[in-house]
């Protein structure tokens, strides 16, 4: 049991720092990453995109902001205003590049996970149906908050 505990441990902070790695090479701006939580229960948010995480880790990747925080990621990124499908479509993108981030980084700690097609989020919606989940807020300066949950199912 110990054992379990102990490498379930190490496999949470080993995703936990592979998502911080990926989003501080995405998003190429000044940021400030709060302290990860444990997440209790459910949560909402009104926009973001979802990737289902498969492999030596299952479960899914939420990343979630308001769109115009999206909006301005994508402005810093490609110098262009993104709006209405350009900006799912870059929603989708972002997430796709975090996700893969991530992918690459669990590599090379001998982790192998594979990636779904993203789903973008928006309006109100409630979101559950999860073993774990921890919470990683990240401020990009002049931006606004970006909030990514690793929402974490039995492996």
């Amino acid at each position: 049991m110990y054992k379990h505990t102990k490498e379930k441990s190490n496999n949470i902070y080993t995703i936990l720092n592979a998502t911080l790695s990926s989003i501080k090479s995405v998003i190429p701006v000044q940021s400030q990453i709060k302290k990860p939580k444990l997440l209790k229960d459910d949560f909402s948010l009104k926009y973001g995109v979802l990737i289902g995480i498969l492999g030596d880790m299952n479960g899914k990747l939420v990343i979630s902001g308001d769109a115009k925080t999206f909006a301005l990621i994508g402005k810093g990124m490609y110098g262009v205003q993104l709006e209405d499908e350009m900006l799912r479509s870059f929603s989708g993108e972002l997430g796709n590049m975090i996700a893969g981030g991530i992918s690459t980084n669990l590599a090379k700690s001998n982790k192998e996970i594979m990636i779904t097609t993203p789903t973008i989020l928006q309006g109100n919606t409630k979101i559950s149906g999860y073993k774990e989940a921890f919470e990683l807020s990240v401020e990009l300066v002049q931006i606004g908050m970006m909030d990514t949950y690793l929402l974490l199912d039995d492996k």
